[in-house]
């Protein structure tokens, strides 16, 4: 718990320099070296924050070039939710029904929005994970895929990012719910019914499987 505490912390300054240096979309952060002799933390703490706060979408890095702002940064609310997580058990709970909120009232709008393409991949995540997990693996990566896609497909940037935010830190649960004995299979066929109601633009079939879904999964 404590090194999780550190890495947030970490994050949490990274993101107060990207504010105390007024950086815009486009701007390029400072190297590692200055980024760690700034904060007095290790290069490779420095390179794992980054790591994260690409994950949020909130930089991205370019070969040969550099660290740069994203356009679409949402820096000030990865700020609220680092300064929440750090609370305590409570605050943990609070942010995974919050995320449970969040993917729920996207799933009412990618109803009506989601693509045949999208829609397709959504299968192809539940044939990648019946395919793992009759290797003996954990479909982790598909699982988490298959419900970024739906979020993603509401149309709804910011939702979509705060959805993002939000499964960041509390990613190492979908691990978690999967390696319960008998989950894997429980949780693909959830996913089978989310998406058959979809296909039939079914909303409150589509919503009840869902929740269905992530009550079983405990995240």
């Amino acid at each position: 718990m404590a090194t999780d505490k550190r890495y947030i912390e970490i994050i949490r300054a990274l993101s107060e320099i990207i504010q105390h240096d007024d950086l815009k979309s486009g701007d390029k952060l400072p190297s590692e070296r200055e980024l760690s002799d700034r904060l007095q933390v290790g290069r490779s703490s420095i390179r794992e924050a980054l790591r994260g706060l690409e994950l949020l979408d909130i930089i991205e890095t370019k070969r040969g070039e550099g660290t740069f702002m994203k356009a679409t940064s949402s820096y000030r609310l990865v700020d609220l939710l680092l300064s929440f997580i750090l609370k305590d058990d409570q605050a943990r709970k609070d942010l995974s029904e919050t995320r449970r909120i969040v993917e729920l009232e996207a799933l009412k709008l990618a109803i009506y929005r989601i693509s045949p393409e999208e829609i397709q991949q959504l299968d192809e995540f539940i044939t990648h994970s019946k395919l793992k997990w009759s290797h003996g693996d954990f479909p982790v990566e598909a699982d988490y895929q298959f419900h970024e896609t739906i979020v993603r497909a509401c149309g709804n940037v910011l939702l979509y990012n705060i959805w993002k935010s939000l499964v960041a830190f509390n990613k190492e649960a979908i691990k978690e719910s999967l390696e319960r004995k008998g989950r894997p299979p429980e949780s693909i066929k959830e996913h089978e019914l989310v998406v058959e109601a979809i296909k039939h633009r079914e909303v409150e079939e589509a919503l009840e499987a869902m929740s269905h879904h992530l009550k079983n999964s405990r995240f």
